[in-house]
């Protein structure tokens, strides 16, 4: 029996993970802010699959809810194997739209809890040998898109570079980019949607299911859908001018 630890996990991308954590028989540590929605999650994943559901309520926006969480990282006597850093959210509105203050919170979330969360969980697992990490980024990160797309970037470069160091330590580290997937996630920032089209959607479960097939095979970076795979290999060879322009086109932001 192992144990995942997992922010953001009472919605979206997060509870897709939990469900299909708990379903193969991983005990679960759920984060979010809500508690009354982590108890509700904690005790269906508990009933349905009979696991361990453990609830922490933190708001990875704040230093306490990161040292909070860095802190059941690095206990040794409960160790968790698998850290899913999903917590996020998105603002709308652009560059000199949106006040530095909330700026400097989605910094906090997508980029300082990620460094800090990271960091707990594999000084842990290279003492024992084995361990890994999933990091949330997005297909954002490929494109020029303000303060979400470039803290997503970072995600993604920061989690392959720490892939490449801990190779040898047993502990794999993976960033997960998907697209746009059917969640709470632009509801509650505002963001609309109405101009994406329906083929670029995706489920949230058919993310989790093949993120986990990808983190299996040992990769260190994961785009969870043939379309958007094609998509990142036409971004690659277009002028960063004509990809800037699209971008700025595109419906934002992109997770």
């Amino acid at each position: 029996m192992t144990t995942a630890l997992i922010t953001g996990s009472t919605a979206g991308i997060g509870a897709a993970f939990a469900r299909r954590l708990a379903a193969d028989g991983h005990d679960v540590v759920l984060v979010a802010r809500d508690e009354k929605r982590l108890r509700e999650q904690a005790a269906e994943l508990h009933d349905r699959h009979g696991v361990e559901a453990e609830v922490l309520r933190a708001d990875l926006a704040e230093d306490a809810g990161i040292e909070a969480v860095a802190s059941r990282l690095s206990d040794r006597r409960r160790p968790v194997d698998l850290l899913i850093n999903n917590a996020g959210f998105a603002l709308r509105g652009r560059f000199l739209e949106v006040p530095v203050a909330d700026e400097l919170r989605m910094i906090k979330v997508h980029v300082e809890a990620v460094l800090r969360l990271t960091t707990a969980a594999t000084d842990a697992m290279r003492e024992r040998g084995r361990g890994g990490v999933i990091n949330v980024a997005s297909v954002g990160a490929f494109f020029p898109r303000g303060t979400y797309g470039a803290g997503k970037a970072w995600v993604v470069q920061f989690t392959q570079g720490a892939a490449r160091d801990l190779a040898v330590s047993g502990v794999r580290l993976m960033a997960l980019c998907p697209g746009f997937v059917r969640t709470e996630f632009h509801q509650r920032a505002g963001v609309p949607t109405d101009n994406v089209p329906g083929w670029m959607w995706l489920d949230a479960d058919r993310v989790v299911a093949a993120a986990l097939k990808d983190f299996a095979r040992g990769k260190s970076l994961s785009v969870p859908d043939p379309r958007y795979k094609a998509l990142m290999g036409i971004a690659k060879i277009t002028p960063r001018a004509a990809v800037s322009r699209i971008s700025n086109n595109a419906a934002r932001p992109k997770r």
